[in-house]
Formats: C-alpha cells, sequence, structure tokens
C-alpha cells in the first residue's frame, strides 16, 4: 500500500528540481499525477519516467501567471483521474536580483506574478475542486528568505515568498470546515538549478552550505519527503503551517 493510494494530485514547478522529485515520489506512492510546468519537453521525460516504473501521470505546459492555466490544469486532473485531492503550488523564480534600489517596477511585478498570485490562482480553483470532493491538501512552497532570514539583493524573492505564508493561514482558516488542509515548506538551500544560478561560484555555495546546522544544502528528494507528508493523512491534523525543512539554517549562528 502506498501513502498515497487512490489520490490524485497536481504539482507545478515540476519539470525540475523539487517539483520533478515529489512527482516521482508521489507516483511511487501510489498518486496519480498532474504535471505542470513551462517546459513541455521536461514535462513529457517525467511523465514517461512516471509511467515506466508502472506509475500514471499526464502534463500539461503552461504558465502559472495565466489563470487559465490554472483552470486547465484542475480540469485535466478531473478529466484523467475525477477529481482533485492534493495541489503542490511549487514554481517559482528568483526574480529579479540586486540593491533593491535598482530593481524595476516590471521586475518586481514578475516576480510577485509567479511565486505569489500564480500560486493563488492556482490555489482558488484546485480549493474549488477539494471541496465538492469533500476533501483536499494544498502545498505551497515559500522560503526561510524574507521569513527567518533576510539575504541583501533578494527583496522581490523574499516579499513574493513571505506572501505565500499569509496566503496559507488565510486560506487554511477559510476551508478547514470544508476538510481542505493548506501549508507551506520553507527550504533552506537545495541543490536545484535555481540554487546553482543564485550562488554562481565556489564560495558563495561553501558560504551557503556553512549557514546550515547540517553544513549541506538539501537533495530536491528530501523536500520531496517533508510533501508527502503534509500531503497524506499522516497530516490530518495540521493546517496552516509554515514548515522550516532548512537544515536547522534558521537557528544557526555558527
Amino acid at each position: 500500500m502506498g501513502r498515497l493510494d487512490h489520490k490524485v494530485a497536481l504539482i507545478t514547478g515540476a519539470s525540475a528540481g523539487i517539483g520533478r522529485a515529489t512527482a516521482r515520489l508521489f507516483a511511487a506512492e501510489g498518486a496519480r499525477i498532474v504535471v505542470g510546468a513551462r517546459r513541455a519537453a521536461e514535462l513529457a521525460d517525467l511523465v514517461a519516467e512516471i509511467e515506466d516504473a508502472g506509475g500514471h501521470a499526464v502534463a500539461l505546459a503552461g504558465d502559472v501567471r495565466a489563470e487559465s492555466y490554472a483552470q486547465a490544469l484542475v480540469a485535466l486532473a478531473v478529466e484523467r483521474f475525477g477529481g482533485l485531492d492534493i495541489a503542490f503550488n511549487n514554481a517559482g523564480t528568483l526574480g529579479e536580483m540586486g540593491p533593491s534600489t535598482t530593481v524595476s517596477e516590471s521586475g518586481w511585478n514578475a516576480a510577485l506574478a509567479v511565486n505569489l498570485t500564480g500560486a493563488f490562482l492556482g490555489a482558488k480553483h484546485q480549493i474549488a475542486e477539494m471541496v465538492r470532493r469533500g476533501r483536499g491538501s494544498v502545498i505551497f512552497t515559500a522560503t526561510f528568505v524574507g521569513h527567518t532570514v533576510g539575504f541583501p539583493g533578494m527583496a522581490a524573492y523574499a516579499a513574493s515568498k513571505a506572501g505565500l505564508i499569509g496566503l496559507t493561514q488565510a486560506l487554511a482558516a477559510e476551508f478547514g470546515p470544508q476538510n481542505v488542509r493548506v501549508n507551506a515548506i520553507l527550504p533552506g538551500a537545495v541543490d536545484t538549478a535555481m540554487y546553482r544560478d543564485a550562488n554562481g561560484t565556489a564560495e558563495s555555495q561553501a558560504f551557503v552550505t556553512g549557514l546550515h546546522a547540517l553544513k549541506r544544502v538539501a537533495a530536491p528528494e528530501e523536500l520531496a519527503r517533508a510533501v508527502l507528508y503534509l500531503a497524506s493523512d499522516e497530516a490530518s491534523f495540521v493546517t496552516g503551517t509554515a514548515s522550516l525543512v532548512d537544515g536547522g539554517l534558521s537557528i544557526t549562528r555558527t
């Protein structure tokens, strides 16, 4: 028996990193998967990998900034698998980085559009279907940045991701009576393309590694296991949380 047997899950930002690792894990745990991201070829490879392993998955490429895409992903879950039980709103961007006095208005708006508005639009339609189904679990990927730690040059990223924590709490309170749980994970550094983009030198990576109590960065699969817990019935009394999965970064001062 898998921990997600008979469940239908939707994952955005699934073409790489945490999203891809989570899709593979969810499928291995018995869920039927709808995966979304901008890159169609990478999604097709992921679906083939899941199906080759005996799982069930379908992909739809698109842009999370468009409400029509959020609607289409949910409609695909209903059409192909009969409903929606779990949604992992994981798509994100670093946005425009640099001194805050030089960040452009368009750069600021772009980060909020993907990280915050895109997540809201996804949840809006996901939760509506979950309410009809009588249950559900929604999970957002936030971050420790702007929550427990501030980093220079990351204002747009920090603000957009911190907004997800407020969104998590509001949705959890609003839809708890309908048996829909809403939580966020707050990863530390994870060995993904986004992490390497933000830390392009050995010196930068060594500095970030040293910030963690565990003195290493995470593999995407480690974050996927935290998401699996929140998605599963094992977390049936967990809602409204901002769950640090950060290797002790937030409590370390050495």
